[in-house]
């Protein structure tokens, strides 16, 4: 079996110029071997920074506008952070185990046809944060800089895209240096909002207790919600590391990025939405950090803008593979750096004609945006961390992923019929601005759909592999080696 995105036993002088080129030449296709690379504590800096965005904190500023104490929200977003960083860092391990992107691994759960509701789901995810990184980016430039959103939206976006063409060394070497910079200014930040503002002030809506049970659980459903989503993205950036690379360290390192970014972002977000009244994500930087002395404020906020910058990269980086991989499950197609640059094109032009549409004040869609992908992706990282763990414990015939005929084909029921009992499942727990489930009405608006699709989906999957033929897939993982990489592994 032959296919256009597996590279069998590349030969030496090819791998030297892969490694030569500026621009990455990878795709959706197998990582040999000979072109790994990278260091596994990288991987924290990698997610610090970005989990480091200004559309974290925003995720602060709900709980004391629903009913909650700058220290109850607090508990609420580092649990919840703590909670979906579990799922979120364990897919790490799946990069240099199988060499592969982190949804296109979804084939071997779902089938190459199959994939495409996970699929539909991430590129939603990746082009929703692309349009409110554009408009908080745009709001903080517009503080130093002239010019409207006709003009800044499609510049930043350009500018993302050229960062996501270069690929993936670049965005790690972005990240991983922003990191320094981020994490000195916000140091600051945090020590000047400490200082003079009051932890125990309690906001209107909070009432005089600050405590709500309900708005409790929706802020630890956020915040786990927002740090799940990036399970999408996780693959796609240890990839490139040794196949024998410490699923310890590397989950630790993840974990501890991601964790510690958000928790930190959020509660700061947290004590800045209870002490300034309508807190928005720039004026609450810039009206902290002017404290210090004026201008820092905006230097802050310039400082965010880049690191906004850098993640939209990120974004647009994985809605292009997803994307590849989604029409390649219909379509064959041949992974190259044109192709690339033209899904690249495409989801750039998305992601400004939305944000051109989505109205100013998006608090309220960012929201409901949050929830959806945590509604749309928890039945997702259930199957696919179950199958790679307890299922076939990170053992994949790689090269059988691109072959529609072969042994995961191209509608594969289980990891299907898992996802989406799952997510019926969870339904009526939803909790959102425009539908709230009938169990979640009885419970006074609590919304633990996302315990209900991690059993189910999860439960379900492990339930219905246990008559999977492992024999005929060590066969197929033997020949897959010898496709790979020259030997049988």
């Amino acid at each position: 079996m032959s296919t256009s995105l597996t590279t069998p036993n590349p030969a030496p002088a090819a791998d030297n110029e892969r490694r030569g080129s500026v621009i990455e030449q990878r795709s959706i296709d197998y990582v040999p071997r000979s072109e790994r690379h990278g260091k596994v504590w990288h991987q924290g800096p990698f997610w610090f920074t970005g989990n480091f965005v200004l559309p974290t904190m925003v995720i602060g500023f709900i709980g004391p506008a629903i009913g909650l104490s700058v220290w109850w929200t607090v508990l609420a977003v580092v649990l919840g952070a703590c909670f979906g960083t579990f799922f979120m860092a364990f897919h790490a391990n799946q990069g240099p185990r199988t060499g592969l992107p982190q949804m296109i691994q979804s084939r071997a759960q779902f089938g190459s046809r199959g994939a495409i509701v996970p699929f539909a789901a991430s590129v939603f995810v990746y082009v929703g944060f692309m349009v409110f990184d554009t408009i908080l980016a745009t709001q903080g430039l517009q503080l130093a800089l002239p010019g409207d959103k006709l003009f800044w939206y499609p510049v930043l976006i350009a500018l993302s895209i050229v960062i996501a063409v270069v690929g993936h060394d670049l965005l790690h070497f972005i990240q991983r240096w922003l990191t320094y910079v981020l994490v000195a200014v916000f140091a600051i930040i945090t020590v000047l909002a400490i200082v003079n503002f009051d932890a125990t002030t309690v906001t209107a809506a909070a009432g005089a207790a600050g405590w709500d049970a309900t708005s409790f659980l929706v802020m630890f459903s956020l915040a786990a919600g927002y740090n799940i989503s990036y399970a999408i993205y996780v693959s796609d950036y240890s990839r490139y590391l040794p196949q024998d690379a410490s699923a310890p360290k590397l989950i630790g390192w993840t974990y501890l990025g991601a964790a510690v970014s958000a928790s930190w972002l959020m509660s700061l977000g947290a004590l800045l939405g209870s002490n300034i009244p309508d807190a928005d994500a720039i004026g609450a930087v810039k009206t902290v950090g002017d404290m210090l002395f004026p201008g820092f404020g905006t230097f802050a906020v310039l400082v965010s803008t880049v690191a906004l910058i850098s993640i939209m990269g990120v974004n647009a980086y994985g809605a292009m593979l997803t994307g590849t991989t989604a029409v390649d499950g219909f379509r064959k197609v041949r992974a190259t750096v044109r192709l690339r640059v033209i899904g690249l094109a495409i989801v750039g032009l998305v992601t400004l004609a939305i944000a051109l549409l989505i109205p100013d004040n998006y608090l309220g869609s960012f929201n409901d945006f949050v929830l959806l992908m945590l509604y749309f992706l928890v039945p997702w990282t259930a199957v696919n961390l179950v199958d790679f763990y307890l299922v076939r414990r990170g053992k994949y015939a790689i090269a059988e992923i691109f072959n529609p005929r072969g042994i995961y084909g191209r509608w594969a029921w289980r990891g299907m019929v898992a996802y989406l009992l799952g997510f019926v499942a969870m339904i009526p727990f939803f909790y959102t601005s425009f539908y709230v489930g009938p169990v979640s009405e009885a419970l006074g608006g609590a919304d633990i759909s996302f315990v209900v699709g991690l059993v189910v989906s999860g439960g379900l999957h492990l339930l219905f592999s246990r008559n999977l033929d492992h024999a005929a897939e060590a066969e197929a993982r033997t020949r897959s080696e010898l496709e790979l990489e020259g030997t049988a592994g």
